[in-house]
């Protein structure tokens, strides 16, 4: 069941997609995401988004990172 979430209008400057389609990838994705924010400590992340899809052979897991970056 989807589940609808009303995302603030946060300002943002940046966005990246962590995606994965193997159970041991989706499995990593959070620390991935963790380390990735880590590593960009200039980045103040704003929202973030978690998208689940799949069809018969497939399940895609999909974390979106909105942040604002002082320029």
């Amino acid at each position: 069941m989807a589940q609808h979430q009303n995302h603030t209008t946060t300002r943002f400057n940046g966005v990246k997609v962590f995606s994965a389609t193997m159970a041991q990838e989706r499995e990593n994705l959070g620390e991935k995401v963790t380390a990735w924010i880590r590593e960009h400590q200039q980045c103040q992340v704003v929202d973030t988004i978690v998208t689940q899809s799949s069809d018969e052979a497939f399940h895609c897991l999909a974390i979106t990172v909105f942040w604002w970056e002082d320029k």
